[in-house]
């Protein structure tokens, strides 16, 4: 799918967004900059803020089912925006905060985020940086060596989480900050989606098992050095693509600081290939236990699924944790 950067791309068979369920942001959290009240706030900014005279066209672009995306052309170029009719800027911000976040890195390409704000007959807009595509995913070597880039250079003195939850899909995501990643994980990651599945679908079974993993995991990480990396946190074949000189772009992200590795959790629906590998590791290298605790960062997705979804995805994570139980001896 090209031409446009943003929309929450559908175009996979890995997600879909049935309906937003959306969090609170965290008290104590610096919110992304919101734009104020007015009768057309999204022209109203381009026209004053956005080096631009006059708006020559508004085309819609497909791709999610949350939001609403449009491509704003002027003569001072354009401008991808999404809007959503129900939900307050929160959702915006996060995403905004995010992108910014990766951004600021200088190292992958990705769309820069202008202004938050609220609609004024309800819900919220962001407006961002349009990226031209030129084709989907790009050079697998390029776009392994650019995000392991990004997570070298992304570091958080606050250790592991993020200054506001966001979303995964439309999944609430908690980014509360810890000192400890394994805690971490095993409470706002494991935890929060098996928690989850208790409560929607009476699943004590994979509660109770994911619980004993969550308790025996700590030998996965013996001798491994973790730093608090920024993480995509999506990074699925629909939020990769590439610009017209062929430059790998990520969007839509759900980022956090954590282990690096975690970002091969959606490993299962984003393609990589062993060129992708070969070029990340060369810029950060290869930890032992990377194969062991693959599946770990996987049962995080595959349980949002679940919980997004329905029964299709639970075999997949009750494989991956009676797996780890066995190996685990737990």
């Amino acid at each position: 799918m090209g031409g446009h950067v943003g929309a929450l791309s559908v175009s996979s068979s890995c997600i879909h967004f049935p309906h937003p369920r959306l969090p609170r942001l965290s008290r104590n959290r610096r919110p992304f900059a919101v734009a104020t009240m007015s009768d057309d706030p999204i022209s109203e900014w381009i026209l004053t803020e956005g080096n631009a005279t006059k708006i020559t066209r508004i085309s819609p672009i497909g791709g999610g089912c949350i939001n609403v995306a449009r491509r704003y052309d002027t003569d001072g170029g354009s401008f991808f925006i999404k809007t959503n009719r129900s939900i307050g800027p929160a959702m915006f911000e996060a995403e905004a905060l995010g992108l910014n976040a990766m951004y600021d890195t200088r190292t992958i390409r990705v769309p820069k985020p202008f202004k938050v704000g609220p609609l004024p007959t309800g819900g919220s807009y962001i407006i961002m940086e349009f990226i031209e595509f030129g084709g989907r995913g790009g050079n697998q070597s390029v776009l392994g060596r650019k995000l392991a880039e990004m997570h070298k250079a992304g570091k958080s003195e606050k250790r592991f989480g993020f200054d506001v939850d966001n979303t995964i899909g439309s999944t609430p995501q908690i980014n509360i900050w810890s000192s400890d990643w394994v805690q971490f994980y095993a409470e706002h990651r494991l935890g929060y989606q098996l928690k989850l599945a208790l409560e929607q679908y009476g699943d004590q079974t994979i509660y109770e098992r994911g619980q004993r993993l969550i308790k025996s995991m700590e030998p996965l990480f013996e001798n491994v050095i973790i730093e608090p990396c920024l993480l995509h946190g999506d990074l699925w074949s629909g939020n990769i693509s590439s610009a017209k000189n062929g430059e790998p772009v990520i969007l839509d992200p759900a980022c956090y600081y954590g282990h690096n590795e975690a970002e091969f959790g959606m490993s299962w629906c984003a393609g990589f290939g062993g060129s992708f590998y070969n070029a990340y590791f060369e810029v950060m290298p290869k930890q032992a236990g990377f194969e062991k605790r693959r599946d770990l960062y996987m049962l995080y997705h595959y349980l949002n699924h679940y919980n997004l979804f329905g029964s299709g995805y639970r075999s997949s994570a009750m494989s991956i944790i009676d797996d780890y139980l066995r190996t685990l001896s737990a």
